[in-house]
């Protein structure tokens, strides 16, 4: 089975949320709320490409998704639904605008034209800021052929616009996910 235009995926470890935790031997629930989207699953398995698709990704690869993917939702009589990628059976058709990074021979690669900036540690600096993270600034954790034509390439020190960092946890590292064009110098 094979959509024209979307891929076919199920959430890693067939869940939809991830929000148990454990400490020591004891497994915690950190949120109870379906609305909370920092807690939806976040990796997707393919199980089928597009039948125009022509490019790197194969069955059997994880994708790192919107966190609206696998939610479920209320409707306005109270009812719980699915969102609009769900098909069955544990199963999700989502477009090229859905996933951000994926994961093929154990390495992460961007899609399209997302790029995805480790925020870096605040500097010594005269002014004093109350920040862990030095404002705007980060490291080029993984790029896309768009950077790359221009001349920045991953472990690049570089600027970005404000508001742009759009916030995930991949394999235990905190990064930002951004557009190209969120990218405003090379230091």
């Amino acid at each position: 089975m094979r959509s024209p235009d979307a891929f076919i995926v199920q959430p890693l470890n067939d869940t939809r949320y991830d929000n148990i935790r454990e400490m020591g031997d004891v497994e915690f629930i950190v949120s109870s709320s379906q609305e909370d989207h920092r807690f939806s699953n976040r990796y997707a398995i393919v199980e089928a490409t597009p039948i125009s698709y022509t490019g790197p990704i194969s069955k059997g690869d994880t994708l790192l998704v919107h966190h609206n993917v696998f939610k479920y939702y209320y409707d306005m009589k109270g009812v719980q639904k699915s969102g609009r990628s769900y098909f069955k059976d544990q199963l999700f058709f989502i477009e090229e605008d859905q996933f951000f990074l994926y994961k093929k021979d154990d390495q992460w690669k961007a899609h399209s034209k997302y790029c995805f900036v480790k925020p870096v540690e605040e500097k010594e600096s005269w002014i004093k800021k109350f920040v862990k993270e030095e404002p705007l600034f980060g490291t080029l954790r993984y790029g896309n052929e768009q950077l790359e034509r221009l001349g920045v390439k991953e472990g690049d020190e570089i600027s970005f616009t404000p508001q742009s960092e759009y916030e995930f946890t991949v394999d235990g590292e905190k990064l930002y996910r951004m557009y190209t064009e969120n990218i405003t110098m090379v230091l």
